[in-house]
């Protein structure tokens, strides 16, 4: 049985714990399995990548990575 959480792809959410609290951004997309939620414009990491046909030169890509879903919470608009 699939995992029901509150909060949904395109919701607001403010971030509560970690590094970027107190930051707000809006849910890219929700992994059940992680139980974690990838929120746009934070938690942001330097990710390596080699050359391919979306990036000819290849380097560091700027990622979001995921946050627990406990470690966020729903605003309302």
């Amino acid at each position: 049985m699939a995992k029901k959480f509150k909060i949904k792809k395109g919701d607001e959410v403010l971030i509560i714990a970690g590094d970027d609290k107190g930051k707000k951004g809006e849910v890219l997309r929700v992994l059940t399995k992680k139980d974690a939620v990838i929120v746009k414009g934070c938690k942001i990491a330097k990710k390596a990548v080699k050359p391919n046909e979306n990036n000819k030169d290849g380097g560091f890509v700027d990622k979001e990575m995921p946050i627990h879903i406990s470690n966020v919470k729903k605003v309302e608009a």
